[in-house]
């Protein structure tokens, strides 16, 4: 069963840069749309971006356009989120997950949840 990974939360400064990872050891992502979502405190989980298999084409909430950028790497089997110009509303705990379906918001997660990797924006 295809297990994801993340990783690469902190905590940083409004306006800073975060890069986080999600990795499938083990495992090709090639053939799957991947989306990274994430969930605030008291609010409910959202997709913030994805990437579609094999080309590549990219996709994003229209709260971090502009700011977040998504990327893969399929000879590492790893799908990476840059993020910048980080906002206090940006803190959450951020997930990969994979797309069941196109990348359409809201996105659509498959399969279980990994542990999720924290990010914290604050002065």
């Amino acid at each position: 069963q295809l297990h994801l990974v993340e990783s690469g939360g902190g905590l940083v400064q409004p306006g800073g840069s975060l890069r986080l990872s999600c990795a499938a050891p083990g495992f090709s992502l090639d053939h799957y749309n991947i989306g990274w979502f994430r969930q605030a405190p008291g609010k409910e989980r959202e997709g913030v971006s994805c990437i579609s298999s094999n080309v590549g084409v990219t996709y994003y909430a229209n709260s971090v356009k502009g700011r977040f950028t998504i990327s893969r790497d399929n000879a590492k089997s790893t799908v990476y989120l840059q993020m910048n110009s980080l906002k206090p509303e940006d803190t959450a705990v951020y997930y990969c997950a994979v797309v069941q379906g196109l990348c359409l918001f809201p996105l659509d997660p498959g399969g279980s949840w990994g542990q999720g990797t924290q990010v914290t924006v604050s002065s």
